[in-house]
C-alpha cells in the first residue's frame, strides 16, 4: 500500500512539474531577435526561406566575399518568379532572399538591419526599376493590399541609389538619393527603423559608416478593414534583385547580413 501510494505522489509531482515547466515556457518573453548570416556554408541558412527565387539563382561564391571566405550570389533571369503585373503596374522578376517568418519585426519595435552589398562594374546602368531591399507590412487573407508597394525600399535605378516609402499611396515618396559610380566595390548598409502608423515612426540609414537618413514620421500604413492591413502589424525583409522585366541576366552580391532587436528608447 504504500509503494503503492509513493508511486502515485510521485506520478501527481512529475505531472505538476511538467505543467510548470510548459507553463513558463508558454508564458516566457520571446527572444529579442539578433541574427547574423556570413553565407559562408555551402547552403543557405536557415534565416531565410526560397520561395522568393528560382533554383540556381542563389549561389555561394567563395572568390568575392566581404569578409570570411563567401558571399551569396544573386541573379536574376528573364521571367524569374514572374509577375505579370496589372492596372498600373509593370511585369516583374525577381531573386530575392526573404526572411523566415519567425523573423519578422513587430509594429513600434526598433530593429537594426545591416548588410553589404557589391554591384560588378558591368552591372548595367539602366532606367528599369530595381529594388535591392524592401521592407513590407503583412497584408491580412483576402486583403486587398497585396499588391501594395513596400513601405521602405531601398533602390538603384540609372546609376542612382535611392531609399522611398509608400505609405497609404501609390505615390513614391523619396527620403534620401545620391548618384554616384557604386559598382565595383563592396557597399556597406545599415538601417534603424521602427514601423509606426503614427509620428513615432523612424528610419536612420547608413551607407558606408556615413549617416545619410534620419527620418521620423509615419513609416506603416493604416490598419483598417478598408486598407486590408491588421492591427497591429507585422513587418518581412527581403533583399536581392527584383526589378522590371528585361531580356538579360544581372547579377550582385550579398555578404554580412544583420538583423537584431534594439532597445525600446534607441529611436
Amino acid at each position: 500500500m504504500a509503494t503503492r501510494q509513493g508511486n502515485l505522489i510521485f506520478g501527481v509531482v512529475v505531472i505538476l512539474l511538467a505543467a510548470m515547466r510548459l507553463s513558463l515556457a508558454q508564458n516566457a518573453p520571446a527572444m529579442p531577435i539578433d541574427v547574423y548570416d556570413g553565407f559562408e556554408t555551402p547552403e543557405l541558412s536557415g534565416v531565410w526561406i526560397h520561395d522568393r527565387f528560382e533554383p540556381g539563382a542563389m549561389e555561394i561564391e567563395t572568390n568575392l566575399f566581404r569578409t570570411g571566405h563567401g558571399a551569396l550570389k544573386a541573379t536574376v533571369r528573364p521571367h524569374d518568379k514572374f509577375e505579370p503585373g496589372g492596372t498600373g503596374t509593370s511585369p516583374s522578376e525577381r531573386a530575392e532572399l526573404m526572411e523566415a517568418p519567425k523573423l519578422t519585426s513587430k509594429e513600434n519595435v526598433p530593429y537594426e538591419y545591416s548588410f553589404s552589398m557589391f554591384f560588378p562594374t558591368n552591372f548595367p546602368i539602366e532606367s528599369t526599376r530595381l529594388v535591392i531591399a524592401q521592407w513590407k507590412q503583412y497584408c491580412a487573407n483576402g486583403g486587398n493590399c497585396s499588391e501594395d508597394s513596400p513601405v521602405l525600399a531601398l533602390r538603384y535605378v540609372s546609376g542612382e541609389l535611392k531609399i522611398t516609402q509608400n505609405i497609404d499611396s501609390p505615390h513614391e515618396k523619396v527620403l534620401w538619393q545620391q548618384k554616384d559610380e557604386f559598382r565595383g566595390r563592396w557597399l556597406d548598409f545599415k538601417f534603424h527603423v521602427r514601423f509606426s502608423t503614427n509620428e513615432t515612426g523612424h528610419v536612420n540609414a547608413w551607407l558606408d559608416e556615413k549617416q545619410v537618413l534620419d527620418y521620423k514620421g509615419i513609416t506603416a500604413d493604416t490598419e483598417s478593414p478598408a486598407t486590408g492591413y491588421p492591427s497591429p502589424s507585422r513587418f518581412f525583409f527581403k533583399m536581392g534583385l527584383y526589378r522590371n522585366s528585361v531580356a538579360t541576366p544581372w547579377t550582385s552580391y550579398i555578404d554580412e547580413y544583420r538583423k537584431k532587436q534594439l532597445p525600446p528608447d534607441d529611436l
